[in-house]
Order: structure tokens, then sequence, then C-alpha cells
């Protein structure tokens, strides 16, 4: 055994260079544009620039509309991974794939898929605004919409995993005690499957936080109104290099936390 456990550590510790020289070339590929905004950003200022009207106003809407394109993520996301777990039904793998198409999708092309949906002259906008008078595009809605559509892939995906992992003896024994299927389901099925979801909603949330595509294109880029973060920074390329490096670092800390937070999640994941 001991033979055997010293063979092990010197295959271990032999690292091909091959294999080295490429793993670190990509990790400071990935990592180096990191440092350099971290290089540039102006500390002696930040505090002062943080504090300015503009900044504060993007990252109330962004932190408000996220917030909500989260929780209409869930509320449609939940019962649809659930579909996709549990039931049986022809065209499954498709309806699947199409749930997956805004992860590959290109967000502007999103953006523009929903104004032909939600504008006044799209599929259902043109009815919403005749009956009801209401206009979705360049409106905080439209952020909510655009956000949800690319961010609720994320939490699909993951609820279905959880939902495909967990021990389903659990909700055929509370079916045995005369639990009735919504009982089961929020009772037992949610609680299983609860740091999936946790995990798949706090993804989401991150995803709408930092979309930009599909939401200049759906919702426009008015301050106080649809401007997110994202689009700020976009915005503040134009006029103040120092002011688009302070929004970024902002967005940076916030998707580093959330990486930090989920970091066990990863780990135990198979």
């Amino acid at each position: 055994m001991r033979r055997t456990d010293g063979v092990r550590r010197r295959r271990d510790a032999g690292v091909p260079v091959a294999l080295l020289l490429p793993a670190v070339l990509g990790l400071a590929f990935l990592v180096l544009p990191l440092v350099g905004l971290l290089a540039r950003t102006p500390w002696a200022t930040l505090p002062q620039r943080l504090t300015e009207p503009g900044v504060l106003t993007a990252l109330r809407l962004s932190l408000l509309t996220a917030t909500l394109a989260t929780l209409l993520c869930l509320l449609l996301g939940v019962p649809l991974a659930w579909l996709l777990a549990r039931v049986e039904f022809p065209g499954r793998r498709l309806v699947r794939a199409l749930v997956t198409v805004p992860l590959v999708l290109p967000p502007v092309v999103g953006g523009v898929a929903l104004l032909l949906v939600f504008g006044r002259r799209g599929l259902l906008g043109g009815w919403l605004d005749a009956t009801f008078g209401i206009t979705l595009p360049f409106t905080t809605t439209g952020v909510v919409l655009a956000e949800a559509f690319v961010a609720m892939p994320f939490l699909v995906i993951a609820v279905e995993g959880a939902l495909r992992g967990a021990d389903r003896r659990y909700e055929e024994a509370a079916a045995t005690l005369g639990a009735g299927r919504w009982t089961t389901f929020t009772h037992v099925t949610l609680p299983l499957v609860a740091p999936g979801l946790a995990a798949g909603a706090v993804l989401c949330w991150a995803r709408a936080l930092g979309e930009f595509g599909a939401t200049i294109t759906f919702a426009g880029n008015y301050p106080g109104r649809t401007q997110t973060m994202p689009l700020a920074v976009y915005l503040a390329l134009e006029t103040d290099v120092q002011a688009a490096v302070v929004l970024s670092l902002v967005l940076l800390t916030v998707s580093v936390a959330i990486l930090a937070g989920l970091r066990d999640r990863w780990i135990t994941s198979p």
C-alpha cells in the first residue's frame, strides 16, 4: 500500500510542460484583463464617483430590475424545469433545446425577437397596446423582460439538474401518506432541490444584472428608466473612461462575490 501511494504521489507531482504552459497562458488570458481594470481604477476619487447621482441611479435600477427578472424566472422557470425533469411527453428534447437557445443566441438578436413579439406592431404587443394600453418596449418593464429572457435558462438548467438528482422515494412516501401533488411539491420536492434552486436563482440574478445587448435593443438607454449598469458603462466609455472603469469595478465586485458565495456549490457538484 505504501509503495502504491508513493507511485501515485510521483505521478501526480509530475506535470507535463506541454500542459502546464498552455494552462498558465489560459489563466493569464483570463486574469490579466481583470488586473488591468484594477490597475486603471481611480482609487483616489473612487468614493466620490460611486456617490454620483448617475451611478447610484443606474445601480438602483440594475438591482431592482435584476431582482424582478429573477422573481419572474422563478415563477415561470421552476414549473418549466419540473416539467422537463419529471414528465415524459413528445418533443421534450426539442423543448429543452428551445429553453437553452438564449444561452447561445446573441443578446442583440434576443432583443430584436422581443421587439417582434412585444413591440407595438409585434405579435402580442399590438394587442396589449390596443386592448389594455400597455407598452413594453423602452420601459423599465421592458428591461425586466429582456433580462428574464436571457437569464431564465440558467435557472431552468440548475433546477432541472437538481430535480433529476433528487431522491424520489421521499415524494413517493409523501404520496403514500395522502399528500396531494401540490403539497408534495411545495413541502417535499422544493426542500429537496433547495440548494440547486438557490444556485440557479443567484446565477440567474447575476446574468440579469450584467445583461446588455437585449436590454439596449428592446428597452433602450434612457437614464433613470432603462439605463442599467452595463448600459451606463457603455455610455461612459464615450465621455469619461474613468467613470466606465468605476462602473465596471462595481459589476466585477458583484460577480466575484457571487462566485465566492457559490464556491461550495461548484466544489461539491459532480
